[in-house]
């Protein structure tokens, strides 16, 4: 017997065998593709926070006053109030202390920061506390200011400028306004000659 092969049917066995390769190769592609899907991995996708300021503000001018007398003025050019309840202030702080009315101290920096927890402010680059009743001047690069307590402190180098002497240490004391300080490591004073 022999067999007539007919090329109409060639041609349909091999459309046939490649269609089946095709459908094939799509269902080895399909469940590599599920079974990579579905792997477990140790890692997982953590959310990120964001941390930033929640609001900022500019030119801010924050006034405190107790029966109706004005305590302080503080004025910055950016203030960041963070989701925490501190407050940055990245562009620099001025701060002025009143006593019946007139002002008595200031403090200026070029960073500043409320920390809310401690009800405290920190400044620091190139802090300076100017107390205009005594004519005198303090120069530090840190200070901290404790609202609660009335008081200002730092352990850093300080230099205190009056009108004929200048007195340096390590560390320093105050009140608030700046009328009462204590220098921890007193490290020398000399006179201004005029």
């Amino acid at each position: 017997m022999q067999i007539i092969h007919s090329p109409v049917r060639a041609m349909v066995y091999s459309l046939q065998k490649e269609v089946k390769v095709k459908v094939l190769y799509f269902f080895a592609a399909l469940w590599c593709v599920a079974s990579w899907g579905c792997q477990k991995t140790d890692e997982t996708v953590k959310p990120v926070e964001y941390t930033g300021p929640a609001s900022e503000t500019y030119d801010v001018e924050t006034i405190y006053s107790d029966s109706a007398k004005t305590k302080l003025k503080m004025s910055a050019p950016l203030q960041q109030d963070m989701q925490n309840g501190d407050v940055l202030y990245p562009k620099g702080m001025h701060i002025t202390f009143y006593e019946e009315g007139k002002p008595t101290s200031t403090v200026s920096a070029k960073y500043g920061k409320y920390d809310k927890a401690k009800d405290q402010y920190f400044v620091r680059n190139d802090v300076v506390v100017r107390n205009t009743v005594k004519n005198e001047q303090l120069n530090t690069e840190e200070l901290y200011w404790d609202r609660r307590k009335r008081n200002i402190y730092t352990d850093k180098f300080v230099r205190i400028t009056s009108a004929d002497e200048v007195a340096t240490g390590h560390g320093l004391t105050s009140n608030e306004d700046f009328s009462n300080y204590t220098i921890k490591n007193f490290t020398g004073s000399f006179k201004i000659k005029e």
